[in-house]
């Protein structure tokens, strides 16, 4: 029997709950959407405050000292949370603009293939920059379509490659559903054709372990914003495996990714490393901002918060199945929790009214993703069973009560 008093007793042995006072809490609201945006860790107020305080105020331009290598210290620290070595990972960009450089980098690596694979129901902006890149090359995006149960599968990708593939591309974690890949085999179905494959990790990178080293990935990007709780448009990262590195040439020709940016030389001269990816000058305030979330996923160990998020979304089923089902909500998610992340995706015809209800009336903060589904995600740094347990009791108010009428139409749910 699954009651409020087992939720507790969850957490009283939940050996990440000392890490959810380490994150700013301004009311009583329940946070479930972590996968859009993190928590504020208490941490990241005294490093901005540093940097601004200490060495943007009275360092000055002497400060560039430290900052002139930042980005690829932290893109080091950030490397172990998805099996990479510190030389193939740095901060740069956003996710989007990460994702055109390295895609373009692998489509001029093979002028001669004429095809990039993706899936339907890849993220938005994927989608739109492997078309615009596609279009501009006269190349073709070839479309599997997926199960959002079961998401994209090393089946279905090998089906689709041949010789005519340059690129293929796809999300580790769906945004919608939640569904995780199988990182290895997908990967081995598409390097098997002699493509290379670009993996978007938004959604995982933090929540589930990723091994690219273990699993011979070729490029990778991903956001900080998530659930490594670097705050809102906090700098991306970028992965390119290290044997890549020499061969590809990225797109954007900036300074930070010349040879020898000080020299000022007329001619460009791409750096031999990871520096090659980068562009222009790095927001060094939002960096800085974003060192103390990726430190404490580092210190918590994902191997923990991958224990703990598996427990509570499995919760979350269990509590769907008894109270939220017989109301008509459907589950959009896996029941493997093998395949996964760390959100679970409910359908409704009403979901949008219900999201706007909970976070109006409900105390819960959720979010929306047209046309039918509520995600709600489990941040296991700080996301409690006690909170799962009380969120779905909101849902099935809002649901058997018809409250999401009350909700109207006006706002935006993100």
């Amino acid at each position: 029997m699954t009651d409020r008093a087992t939720a507790e007793a969850l957490d009283r042995s939940d050996l990440l709950g000392p890490f959810r006072d380490r994150f700013v809490r301004a009311d009583d609201r329940i946070y479930l959407d972590g996968n859009s945006l993190g928590r504020l860790p208490s941490a990241a107020i005294d490093a901005a405050a540093r940097t601004v305080t200490d060495e943007w105020g009275r360092g000055l331009v002497e400060s560039w000292s430290h900052w002139i290598d930042l980005p690829r210290r932290v893109g080091a620290s950030l490397a172990p949370l998805i099996g990479a070595a510190s030389d193939e990972v740095t901060l740069a960009d956003s996710t989007s603009v990460n994702l055109y450089k390295l895609a373009a980098a692998a489509l001029d690596a093979f002028p001669n293939r004429s095809v990039v694979v993706t899936d339907s129901d890849n993220f938005p902006t994927d989608r739109y920059v492997l078309e615009g890149l596609a279009a501009s090359r006269g190349k073709e995006v070839r479309y599997i379509d997926t199960d959002p149960l079961l998401g994209v599968t090393a089946d279905a990708v090998a089906e689709v490659m041949n010789g005519d593939v340059a690129l293929a591309s796809f999300s580790l974690v769906s945004y919608r559903s939640g569904s995780l890949a199988d990182l290895a085999a997908v990967t081995d179905a598409v390097r098997s054709s002699g493509a290379l494959v670009l993996w978007d990790l938004s959604h995982a990178v933090g929540a589930v372990p990723i091994d690219l080293g273990g699993a011979g990935v070729d490029l990778a990007a991903g956001c900080t914003y998530k659930y490594l709780n670097g705050g809102p448009g906090a700098p991306a990262f970028l992965y390119v495996r290290r044997a890549l590195q020499g061969a590809l040439h990225q797109p954007i020709r900036g300074w930070f990714g010349h040879a020898d940016q000080f020299a000022f030389s007329r001619d460009w001269r791409p750096a031999p490393g990871i520096e090659r990816f980068l562009v222009g000058t790095p927001p060094i305030l939002s960096v800085a901002a974003a060192v103390p979330g990726i430190e404490m996923v580092g210190e918590a160990g994902i191997d923990s918060i991958r224990a703990k998020s598996v427990r509570a979304t499995s919760f979350l089923i269990d509590l769907h199945d008894r109270r939220l089902a017989p109301l008509g909500v459907r589950l959009g998610s896996s029941r493997d929790a093998d395949r996964r992340g760390s959100h679970v995706a409910l359908e409704h015809r009403e979901g949008l009214g219900i999201t706007r209800w909970l976070r109006s009336a409900g105390g819960v903060v959720a979010d929306f993703r047209a046309p039918e589904t509520i995600r709600l995600a489990v941040a296991p740094l700080y996301t409690t069973f006690g909170e799962i347990w009380d969120a779905v009791e909101a849902m099935h108010e809002a649901v058997s009560g018809e409250r999401w009428r009350d909700a109207g139409s006006a706002g935006t749910v993100t």
